[in-house]
């Protein structure tokens, strides 16, 4: 069998199974100096599996995105022909190298800089709850991990960056904030809210929902949006609490809280972002416009009669 901490990749070598021979490639790509992927193919199993440098291939030239990108990405792939091919030996239950190249058409990282590559930096779970013990502690994560970098002998030794300590603390944030969402910088964009007794009214009168957002409701200008419909005795109920993501999150978010069920008819006004999520979400529920936001259209936008 391959050795997992050592040594060169060559033709015959042998893996117990498909993860050993990516723990080998990725161990060998931290020695050599480049990143990994891999490429499966299946055939009720893995019957072969090639791991190649993060470089291969090209980027697809010509898409057009519906948006601009806040960023724009440095060109990574070079065409890079490195490359480790496994098969699958049907009669020794292994896997065997059958195609290697070694060269790459790029530079390669220097061993001061191998361990910020992606495939090298992981959080184990004793180091993720020191992390989170720190930030419950009230210490500010460059110095968590300056401290976390200092225990260890250096940030070659930690096998992660302050970049991935904030992921992890943002992720964790992210799983307990079960009804909303979180931006790069760690504020809340959206958030959803309904009590017990918001379920239940949406339970017994749910067939009808309008929806409205009132913007500017603060100093800060966040749109605040209602769901609200009427009960037995005609008494407005609330049931819960503005691009098009935002609004087929709140949708969503608003049926995983009613257990999936959706209205029969939902009123809004004209807004095209809201228009279009609800298409995406509410699949079998009537989208009416209000009447109300239709006649001051009307009042804004034509003239009266003379």
């Amino acid at each position: 069998m391959g050795e997992i901490d050592k040594g060169i990749p060559q033709v015959g070598m042998r893996f117990r199974n498909v993860d050993e021979a990516w723990v080998f490639w990725v161990a060998y790509g931290g020695r050599a100096g480049f990143d990994v992927r891999k490429r499966n193919k299946f055939d009720g199993e893995v019957t072969s599996c090639r791991f190649v440098c993060s470089n291969e291939g090209l980027r697809k030239k010509g898409i057009t995105l519906d948006h601009v990108p806040k960023r724009i990405r440095a060109e990574t792939r070079t065409n890079c022909k490195a490359r480790m091919t496994i098969t699958l030996d049907r009669v020794g239950k292994n896997y065997e190298v059958t195609d290697i190249v070694l060269e790459h058409n790029h530079y390669l990282q220097l061993p001061q800089t191998s361990h910020l590559m992606a495939s090298q930096r992981k959080i184990s779970e004793v180091q993720a709850f020191e992390i989170e013990a720190a930030d419950d502690s009230g210490i500010m994560p460059k110095a968590a991990h300056e401290l976390a970098c200092r225990q260890v002998g250096g940030p070659l030794n930690l096998g992660y960056t302050c970049v991935d300590q904030k992921n992890h603390l943002r992720s964790k944030r992210q799983r307990e904030l079960a009804f909303g969402q979180l931006d790069c910088e760690e504020h809340i964009t959206n958030i959803f809210w309904a009590d017990a007794k918001m379920v239940l009214d949406y339970a017994h009168f749910g067939d009808v929902v309008t929806f409205d957002t009132t913007f500017g409701t603060n100093k800060e200008y966040r749109p605040f949006g209602v769901f609200l419909g009427l009960n037995q005795f005609r008494e407005t109920t609330i049931f819960g609490d503005e691009t098009c993501d935002s609004f087929t999150w709140l949708f969503e978010t608003f049926l995983a809280a009613h257990n999936g069920k959706q209205p029969r008819t939902i009123y809004t006004d004209q807004d095209a972002a809201m228009g279009k999520a609800i298409g995406k979400v509410f699949t079998e529920s009537y989208h009416g416009l209000c009447t109300f936001h239709i006649m001051q259209n009307v009042v804004k936008h034509l003239s009266p009669f003379k």
